[in-house]
């Protein structure tokens, strides 16, 4: 029977949790996935989430927590003791698994746990991947592969193989070294088993050394995971200087990545300007949001200069399209930027050169420019609007579209080559300066137009 999470299975998880039955709770979620569990315990109380949770066996416990967010991980990991997390979690974790849950804990605890684990190797495995900078693919990778060496013969090949194969979930490719574990190529099991004369047959005879395609152990997780999308692989060797083998990336490493950065560049495209949760305190949600909200006011008040400036109580009537023309210059310019920060993560807009991305925005900005003034015009003459007021926001229109696919393109481009995130212009960075220039543009316009029709008219009637 399929597990549905559901606001009445809450609500009696709860009513069980405060009467202990654990027997209730452990049938109820006998069909339930490891993120279905994780889901409910984000739902429930701190110390409900903390009960629930120690009711799971060892290897439901260790995959739940990986389902978890990082400030309810934390929580349990809290809640848990040294000796617990290294018998009953991280001996049934992969290491970098292992390695990630290890590097949350308080430095003292982290001792701790590896002084504890049973297995040997495993400890020397995370205490090599700990020694990692936090997002790279050392960090990222896990040392359980399949390996076999060149000078082994079949049999032998073989024999090795089911031992590493025993704490591994899932066999990709086998990776052909040398003596000095130098990474040499790749072989596959049906080449092993069916293309060798007999189990004498030496591995280097099975096998043409090629160029794998690998990471280095300091490659940025962000490039690792273009690498993986870009090539379509579901594993990824990492190698150190000398192209000795140190790990595997596997592709739901990968997609972990790949969701944080998707994340991060919609929190910063929103104008946030910290990782957050809704579920995250008042004072971290507004540390977040604050920053940008100042911003916008500031340039607010700059707009409002701007029209001091330009003393609209001369020509009132040009207030009536100050909304359209803020609107249409952000709008224009967050459409450019997005469009730049995609072809940017996707690495295409590499093969073109700054000039050539403008010149490109360009052309787009007189089509769509000429295009919405000439409406913005007929449809406000239409409504005999004052004829300098329609030529004035026909005008301004066009060249606000043009400036903002201008400003849309440069700025993230700007940005990326000075290493900075370019998620960032999708934001209220580039709406925001739009809004200033769209009005100066306008303010501009509308004051030349309107004082020279205004001559040709009066030299008309007199």
């Amino acid at each position: 029977m399929q597990f549905t999470f559901t606001k009445e299975l809450l609500a009696e998880l709860r009513d069980w949790i405060a009467d202990g039955k654990d027997t209730a709770i452990i049938a109820a979620i006998t069909d339930a996935h490891e993120a279905d569990l994780a889901e409910l315990i984000h739902e429930l109380r701190r110390d409900e989430a903390v009960y629930f949770y120690k009711l799971l066996d060892d290897e439901r416990a260790a995959a739940v927590l990986l389902e978890l967010d990082e400030d309810v991980r934390e929580l349990i990991l809290s809640s848990l003791t040294s000796r617990e997390i290294a018998e009953d979690l991280i001996e049934n974790f992969d290491s970098d698994d292992a390695a990630d849950v290890i590097s949350e804990l308080p430095e003292q605890k982290q001792e701790e746990v590896i002084a504890l684990l049973g297995d040997e190797e495993q400890a020397s495995d995370i205490i090599d991947l700990l020694t990692y900078k936090e997002g790279t693919a050392g960090a990222l990778m896990g040392t359980e592969m399949v390996k076999v060496n060149q000078n082994w013969t079949v049999s032998q090949a073989i024999r090795e193989m089911r031992k590493q194969a025993e704490d591994i979930d899932n066999i990709y490719t086998i990776y052909v070294v040398d003596d000095q574990d130098v990474l040499l190529g790749t072989l596959s099991v049906k080449t092993m088993i069916f293309t060798s004369s007999s189990m004498r047959t030496m591995v280097k005879e099975l096998f043409k050394q090629t160029k794998v395609r690998t990471v280095h152990v300091n490659t940025p997780a962000d490039e690792v995971a273009k690498v993986m999308e870009k090539y379509d692989l579901v594993v990824l060797p990492v190698v150190n200087d000398q192209n000795i083998l140190q790990g595997r990336i596997t592709i739901d490493d990968v997609v972990d990545i790949i969701k944080e950065e998707a994340d991060k560049d919609y929190q910063m495209a929103s104008g946030i300007s910290e990782d957050v949760e809704s579920s995250d305190s008042i004072i971290a949600l507004t540390r977040a949001r604050l920053p940008w909200l100042l911003i916008g006011m500031g340039g607010g008040m700059i707009s409002a200069n701007i029209i001091g400036v330009f003393d609209i109580s001369q020509q009132p009537q040009m207030a009536i399209f100050m909304p359209l023309i803020a609107a249409m210059g952000g709008n224009v310019g967050v459409q450019s930027a997005a469009l730049v920060v995609k072809a940017l993560a996707n690495q295409s807009a590499l093969d073109e050169t700054l000039f050539q991305k403008l010149w490109k925005e360009l052309r787009v900005g007189l089509i769509n420019g000429l295009v919405c003034s000439t409406i913005i015009l007929l449809v406000s003459l239409l409504f005999h609007m004052d004829l300098a007021l329609c030529i004035t926001a026909g005008i301004a229109l066009f060249f606000v579209i043009i400036f903002a696919s201008f400003f849309g393109t440069w700025i993230p481009m700007t940005l990326n080559r000075f290493k900075i995130d370019p998620a960032l212009a999708t934001g209220p960075f580039v709406t925001t300066l739009n809004d200033i220039f769209g009005l100066i543009i306008y303010f501009t316009i509308g004051h030349y137009v309107i004082q020279r029709i205004g001559e040709v008219t009066w030299a008309f009637v007199g």
